[in-house]
């Protein structure tokens, strides 16, 4: 059987998960529905649960509660991106 021409053994699929995740400014927990590549590699998300976006990351997903300032995400978003290089880091170190 095949999709335009590809046989559908052979294609890769997407890979959707639900999931939870802290506000980065407050921890506030949001349901989120993530899309990942066969090798793990975030697509796309979206919040199902009220009063939260996704935040751009090419990673991970990352949250934000719709009630915070540009300000506060940026510097939560800065802060996160700071720790995360930190742990980026330790585990090279590790190796």
């Amino acid at each position: 059987m095949t999709n335009a021409g590809i046989p559908i053994g052979s294609m890769s699929e997407n890979k959707t998960s639900a999931e939870m995740h802290g506000c980065i400014v407050c921890a506030r927990i949001f349901n989120i529905l993530a899309v990942y590549t066969p090798d793990s590699r975030l697509v796309d998300c979206t919040v199902t649960s009220p009063g939260g976006h996704c935040l751009p990351d090419e990673r991970r997903p990352l949250v934000a509660c719709n009630t915070h300032t540009a300000v506060e995400i940026d510097t939560a978003y800065r802060r996160w991106k700071s720790r995360n290089g930190a742990e980026s880091d330790n585990e090279q170190k590790d190796e």
